[in-house]
């Protein structure tokens, strides 16, 4: 007869199954590769996470309110130029941390998918656009501040600075090292100066 299977950390494997997906994305992961993993049966991974796509969504949020929510607390530092700088050197550190250089994993773990994962395709899609819309927002925050000269347009701003740390996040991941991305992210705040109201 056989004995019960063993138990299983549900977070512990929720992280496992994040990494994975984060390294190879949705589409280069298969349920065995899963069942590998972490561990565990396929039966038994459907019964703690529904589906492979329910799973993805799960690891993507947790990643969303762990190792990328950097974003959204750089954000909230009062001085526009230090949010952004910060911004930038948080997503520096994760992008390119030995462990698992991946980049951001909104970024590249469903970027481009086949029609029968759309609606993955654009769920991921919204994440990202959300996380631009983050910038923006804050850019409106900062005109709204005094912080901005008057023909700085927050809009742009907000787009184009969005644009610089997705741009990061895909440079890491093909192997630009820290110093080649702090030369980028240099450059992206000696750009901001000249809109930013000195104080």
């Amino acid at each position: 007869m056989a004995g019960r299977p063993r138990e299983f950390d549900r977070e512990e494997a929720l992280v496992k199954a994040r990494d994975f997906f984060w390294l190879h994305g949705y589409e280069g992961t298969s349920m065995s590769d899963l069942v590998e993993v972490l561990g565990i049966a396929s039966a038994r991974i459907y019964k703690a996470f529904g589906s492979k796509e329910a799973l993805f969504r799960e690891a993507v949020n947790h990643y969303e309110k762990n190792e990328g929510n950097f974003a959204l607390n750089a954000l909230k530092q009062k001085n526009i130029k230090d949010a952004i700088n910060q911004l930038f050197q948080d997503a520096l550190a994760l992008y390119t941390q030995t462990n698992h250089s991946y980049g951001c994993m909104v970024v590249s773990a469903a970027s481009v998918l086949g029609e029968e994962n759309q609606a993955v395709l654009d769920w991921m899609k919204a994440q990202r656009i959300a996380r631009g819309q983050s910038l923006v927002d804050r850019f409106v925050q900062a005109k709204s501040d005094g912080q901005l000269v008057a023909e700085a347009d927050p809009k742009t701003l907000g787009k184009y600075y969005a644009l610089v740390l997705h741009g990061l996040s895909v440079q890491a991941r093909d192997g630009y090292s820290p110093e080649e991305l702090s030369q980028v992210i240099h450059f992206a705040l000696k750009n901001l100066d000249q809109y930013v109201v000195n104080v």
